[in-house]
């Protein structure tokens, strides 16, 4: 037989404190003394009491969950910051609600409905398909990852020095012309950064080079027969130029040195590839890729420690709200590799 869940009417009555005494070692144990404290700690144990987490909510209003929305998981970045949230469980015990969200505002404050009526405490947000503006109006805390973050706090790459230092790289390497294949971004997304750093930096050492930002697709199979598409493209237009590739994250890069390997069984010396983020897939492509290394960790602990900071401090009885959006840029660093010189 099961054995009878263990209340606090009967810790109190094994420790003789009041049932008040009990809940306050609960959900406020440093009003305690520490002897108190320890005597309680004791029958718990005897008594083999287990949480109700569910009654702890109810009492309280905390859920300790956190919502995420994310637009996808294949592209390896997101998969990864999302493997890296996760793991924070262990520093901060907040535990995640999900979903992915990628195209239509409507569905995205329907998930946003949805994790609010869960009583989420706070929110982590990558996709794009809302404004900063209208997630502030949610008047809960809120951390974006890489992207427009004007009316919440944000934590970001320094994505023009990773695009410099890519470019450069290529300029050293001596490559004939240059080219930057991305999505059409936004300039209020701060991954335009790495297409206006590429461009800039080509026109400073007066190189050629060549920009390309017609990839879309909503899924692994349609980005990658638009890679294809501009590999036919670039295989045409500079046949006998040794080619500096940098793309937008290396999803696209292990793309494009696949499709090279189909064609030629080897990294040709005139190609070379840079890719951006350091996900797992470039140093696990059939040839180690160069990479922009987003320090994705950092990234996630950071996003972490800046939404634990709002929430905590809503918990307390006066809470001061933040009086702007903290922003927050991580510097990264450049992981050479097989796919350059």
């Amino acid at each position: 037989m099961s054995k009878k869940q263990v209340t606090f009417a009967d810790i109190a009555a094994y420790t003789h404190f009041s049932k008040t005494t009990i809940s306050r070692y609960f959900n406020h144990p440093d009003s305690l003394t520490l002897e108190n404290q320890e005597k309680i700690s004791q029958a718990l144990d005897t008594l083999g009491y287990k949480k109700n987490k569910l009654a702890k909510v109810l009492a309280n209003g905390k859920s300790e969950f956190i919502g995420i929305i994310i637009p996808n998981l294949y592209l390896h970045y997101y998969s990864e910051m999302l493997t890296q949230l996760l793991s924070s469980y262990s520093d901060y015990h907040y535990k995640f609600l999900i979903f992915s969200s990628e195209h239509e505002a409507e569905e995205e404050q329907q998930y946003i409905e949805e994790l609010l009526s869960y009583q989420i405490e706070g929110l982590i947000v990558l996709s794009h398909t809302l404004s900063s503006k209208q997630l502030s109006s949610y008047q809960i805390p809120i951390v974006a990852i890489e992207r427009e973050a004007e009316y919440i706090s944000s934590v970001t790459t320094d994505n023009y020095m990773g695009a410099l230092q890519a470019t450069t790289l290529l300029i050293r390497d001596k490559c004939d012309i240059l080219i930057h294949i991305n999505v059409n971004v936004e300039k209020a997304v701060p991954a335009y950064d790495r297409i206006r750093a590429f461009k800039e930096t080509c026109e400073e050492y007066q190189v050629p080079y060549d920009i390309d930002l017609s990839v879309s697709g909503n899924s692994y199979q349609e980005i990658l027969n638009e890679i294809r598409r501009i590999f036919t493209r670039i295989e045409e237009k500079y046949p006998n130029q040794k080619k500096g590739i940098f793309l937008a994250n290396d999803t696209y890069a292990n793309m494009f040195l696949n499709l090279i390997f189909q064609k030629y069984r080897e990294l040709p010396s005139f190609y070379e590839i840079i890719g951006f983020d350091n996900s797992p897939i470039a140093s696990e492509a059939i040839l180690p890729i160069t990479t922009v290394g987003q320090q994705i960790d950092i990234i996630a602990q950071t996003a972490m420690e800046l939404l634990v900071q709002q929430m905590e401090e809503q918990k307390k009885r006066s809470p001061k709200p933040l009086e702007k959006p903290v922003h927050k840029q991580i510097t990264p660093i450049l992981i050479r590799r097989n796919t350059t010189s």
